[in-house]
């Protein structure tokens, strides 16, 4: 019985995994595009094999992919110090240091690699770094490589806080000064695009940003600043200057940082809370306004402790800001299907040809998140004749009072009062639940211009959800409708028969 029980080792095999087994393991995972097993893979692999230079950079490489430029630059050093003549590792050091906002290295290593391999895979791209690093900041170097005067930009500087003082006739003075010694100074270019822009001469600010894009393709700043005017002037080629934006990928804080508040400012959330979001993973130490665009992207995007923490931030810099958190008027975070805090859907109903439209987004945008930005904008809320219902509804969104002693007024409370009734039922605006309110919106301004005094708010609200559901679902009763409202089926009977009377398809 012993020998029976006794195992056999004989033919066992001794499994012992090297980093050539990890690598390969990782390189199967970033063909599926699973970053994070790659990333654990190679991890284990550069423990195993640590005097690899191939399992260093390929790990490098994957630590960009995750956005972690600070482990990477470790990790395609220590690759550099096993082998200083293999030429991938000089380009994707050229990269990260690229990707970190050290140029001069940058430019060094993407030099190193083209003079090493001028045929090599990465040929283009390293040129590519040279010719960003030397043209996007280009007062590193002058025509030698030497480091330039810092005179024009101790100017331009000048120029930014008479600006920011409102001085803008010297500040355009100045900045011209500035071009016309430096025709190719691109932001003292944007600068003036700004100062004019200010003073009202936005067709003059326009032209100097598009003649920058003309000499300067893709200058980012004036990309960011062509947007912002677009966002103010309402101009549909705004949604063409942000696709560009979106395809940028920029390797400098400072861009970072520019393409993150220029995304917040014109409602682009998800987009400016990646970049933002980015520079605070790395240390930056953000001035008052970074905290604030970054609060209001995390807020807007979902993240609300993030939100809330760059928030104390701002008010520890700035403590005026106490009391206008992007929260301030909400007592919870907005649920992620809420109509009323979708930005972009909201402006589409402030904008719309339609009347009653138009009352639909007035009363969304008492609701909704972005209302301290949207009652800023200076486009927005202006129209060449809003009727007297859109003045209305603008004064109850803002929560101006009203006189229940004038016979009009007082109607248009009840028909507000019927409105909040229908907004109860999900205490918020669904894409199916909008249908009522568009419904709704449209009989209330037929039903104002013909003086209906909107009597029993619940009957009103009752007769449009039943109007509604009816339409789309046989099996619907009057007495289920009623019963839910707290009515009776005769009130809702005659509340249905008066509003059909204002719906367009029985209009004389």
């Amino acid at each position: 019985m012993e020998n029976k029980k006794k195992k056999n080792y004989e033919n066992v095999l001794s499994f012992i995994p090297t980093g050539e087994y990890y690598y390969k393991k990782a390189l199967k995972e970033l063909q599926r595009d699973q970053y994070p097993k790659a990333h654990k893979y190679l991890q284990r692999a550069t423990e195993l094999s640590p005097k690899d230079p191939d399992i260093w950079v390929q790990f490098g490489i994957v630590l960009m992919e995750m956005q972690e430029f600070g482990q990477a630059m470790e990790a395609l050093r220590t690759a550099y110090d096993l082998d200083q003549y293999k030429t991938e590792t000089l380009f994707f050091l050229a990269e990260v240091n690229a990707h970190m906002g050290m140029f001069l290295e940058a430019r060094n290593f993407a030099k190193k690699y083209v003079e090493n391999d001028i045929q090599g895979q990465y040929a283009a791209e390293a040129l590519e770094i040279i010719d960003f690093a030397e043209q996007e900041d280009w007062q590193l170097f002058d025509d030698d490589g030497e480091a330039q005067d810092s005179e024009h930009f101790y100017q331009q500087e000048k120029a930014r806080r008479l600006m920011e003082e409102g001085n803008f006739p010297e500040a355009i003075k100045l900045l011209e000064s500035l071009i016309e010694e430096k025709p190719d100074f691109w932001g003292a270019h944007n600068n003036l695009a700004l100062a004019y822009f200010y003073i009202g001469e936005t067709e003059m600010a326009k032209a100097l940003l598009h003649d920058v894009l003309r000499r300067n393709t893709g200058n980012l700043h004036a990309l960011c600043n062509l947007a912002v005017f677009h966002y103010y002037e309402k101009n549909e080629e705004l949604e063409d200057v942000l696709d560009l934006l979106k395809k940028i990928q920029p390797y400098v804080f400072e861009h970072r940082y520019k393409l993150g508040a220029t995304f917040a400012l014109v409602g682009k959330y998800k987009e400016a809370y990646r970049w933002l979001r980015s520079l605070q993973k790395r240390g930056f130490d953000g001035d008052p306004a970074f905290y604030f665009w970054l609060s209001h992207a995390a807020y807007h995007s979902g993240h609300e402790d993030i939100a809330k923490q760059a928030w104390k931030h701002l008010t520890q810099m700035d403590p005026g800001k106490d009391g206008y958190e992007p929260w301030a008027e909400q007592a919870a975070m907005p649920h992620p299907d809420a109509l009323e805090h979708d930005r972009d859907y909201l402006v589409g109903k402030l904008d719309h040809p339609q009347t009653s439209e138009r009352l639909f987004g007035l009363f969304l945008l008492g609701k909704s998140a972005h209302k301290q930005e949207i009652v800023s904008h200076p486009n927005w809320l202006k129209s060449e004749q809003p009727t007297v219902l859109e003045t209305y509804l603008l004064g109850y969104a803002l929560g101006h009072p009203f006189k229940a002693h004038v016979p009009e007024e007082q109607a248009f409370m009840r028909a507000m009062e019927a409105t909040e009734i229908l907004y109860q039922e999900e205490s918020m605006i669904t894409e199916q639940g909008s249908y009522a309110f568009q419904m709704w919106f449209m009989l209330v301004e037929k039903a104002f211009e013909r003086r209906y005094e909107f009597k029993n708010p619940k009957a009103l609200a009752a007769s449009v959800a039943y109007m509604v559901r009816s339409s789309r679902d046989r099996s619907v009763t009057k007495k289920a409708v009623a019963a839910h409202f707290g009515i009776t089926s005769a009130t809702l009977t005659k509340y249905v028969n008066q509003l059909i009377q204002y719906l367009p398809l029985f209009e004389s």
